[in-house]
């Protein structure tokens, strides 16, 4: 979702920032710290180990809702060139699709909500509905299994280093967005966005069941 459906990284790490000054916390680094984590890995990063599952959880919490109140104002600014239109396509050809991400679920609403997108996902999996996360392949593993697909049938869309090895760990193909690194020499197909010509011809010699 981050970095695949909006651009969130530049906002993201405001928030940290923000955040944890609030703290009294030095937050130089942080997007080094968080890119394609889920905040319970962030948090134990920026904290230590010493927290409690409780003082983990809020700490993400409150940090999301600092993303959201800043992101809402400039949410369709934000959006992936392309990435609701392709959607939308994909959905009336009867493509079936998920969204699998590290983030948490009031993130998910907020982004997929916002989009007017939402209701064109036949599942999602969030970062608290998963054991491990990115570059683990559960969350990868688990969309495909609520659609009742094999891996090796999806396609996934990733930015960041931990969700294309996770992509690659499940056995999907992989397409490569291009909004947070400057190249994505794992993935099969990278494109800057959702109008990059090459992408629907690269998806029509795929032969997926």
């Amino acid at each position: 979702m981050d970095g695949v459906i909006v651009e969130s990284m530049e906002l993201h790490n405001q928030a940290w920032d923000l955040y944890l000054s609030r703290a009294g916390i030095d937050a130089k680094d942080v997007m080094a710290r968080m890119l394609g984590k889920r905040n319970d890995q962030i948090v134990k990063e920026v904290w230590g180990d010493g927290l409690s599952d409780e003082e983990v959880f809020r700490h993400g919490a409150e940090k999301e809702q600092l993303y959201r109140d800043m992101m809402a104002p400039v949410l369709e600014a934000h959006l992936v060139p392309g990435v609701c239109d392709f959607i939308r396509a994909a959905h009336a050809r009867g493509v079936p699709i998920a969204l699998a991400t590290n983030a948490e679920a009031p993130n998910v609403d907020f982004v997929l909500g916002g989009a007017g997108i939402q209701p064109l996902f036949q599942t999602t999996v969030d970062g608290g509905q998963v054991t491990h996360a990115k570059p683990h392949p559960e969350v990868f593993l688990t969309a495909a299994a609520r659609l009742g697909i094999a891996p090796a049938n999806c396609v996934v869309f990733e930015d960041s280093p931990g969700g294309m090895q996770a992509a690659r760990s499940a056995g999907a193909h992989l397409v490569g967005l291009l909004t947070t690194l400057m190249a994505a020499p794992q993935a099969d197909l990278a494109i800057p966005n959702f109008h990059d010509p090459k992408l629907l011809p690269w998806l029509s010699t795929l032969q997926l069941r």
